[in-house]
């Protein structure tokens, strides 16, 4: 079976963090991680829109439409909480400050490329911030579906989409396995339980080795 959505977090929480990191989440799958850090765990989660220190979403009828994060969705705030403007927060961000992001993508190649920021011919509000993260933060782990809705490989040679960064990912983890990156190649280092080697290498279009 391959992996859900909440074992994916789970899995990126209990090996990604680390006590005292700053970390960038993006939208979408990797929001979900804040859900399954280990309590002995302390981080602050720092979001582009200008707030570190982010809670947990709220309780429903608990929301506060002036607290958000940068994929628009309601958090809570904590005592340890801070607020700056769109200017401090990239500074945090292009000045090295923070120590891990994880984000989602539409594809990742061999070499850790990364494009998720658009795809041709869609009409998108911008880039976000994800440009200035994986130039600067000092660990970037994916978190995605391993095919795209189409079927097609997301993990490729090279990438088809427009370009977020170049040989900017560190880590990969999908519903299928776990490939890390360097700059030797793509490596598979954990498959999930039940799902085998070879509907990897078939749902793969990148060269990779297996450790």
């Amino acid at each position: 079976m391959a992996w859900t959505t909440d074992q994916m977090c789970k899995i990126a929480a209990e090996q990604e963090m680390k006590d005292g990191f700053y970390v960038n989440l993006g939208i979408g799958i990797p929001t979900n991680v804040s859900n399954f850090v280990p309590k002995n765990v302390n981080i602050l989660l720092q979001s582009e829109n200008g707030m570190l220190g982010m809670g947990p979403f709220p309780y429903p009828g608990d929301e506060d439409p002036d607290l958000i994060n940068a994929g628009k969705q309601t958090i809570t705030e904590l005592p340890q909480s801070s607020y700056f403007d769109s200017a401090y927060s990239f500074a945090m961000i292009r000045g090295g400050h923070i120590d891990l992001t994880i984000l989602g993508a539409l594809q990742v190649s061999e070499k850790g490329d990364l494009a998720n920021w658009t795809i041709p011919g869609k009409i998108i509000k911008g880039m976000g911030g994800a440009m200035d993260l994986v130039a600067n933060v000092k660990r970037v782990v994916i978190l995605m579906e391993h095919v795209a809705k189409d079927g097609s490989a997301k993990l490729l040679k090279e990438c088809e989409f427009p370009l977020t960064g170049k040989a900017c990912v560190d880590r990969v983890i999908t519903d299928l396995c776990i490939m890390d990156i360097d700059q030797n190649g793509m490596h598979l280092v954990k498959i999930a339980d039940g799902v085998t080697l070879e509907e990897i290498q078939a749902k793969t279009e990148a060269n990779f080795t297996v450790n």
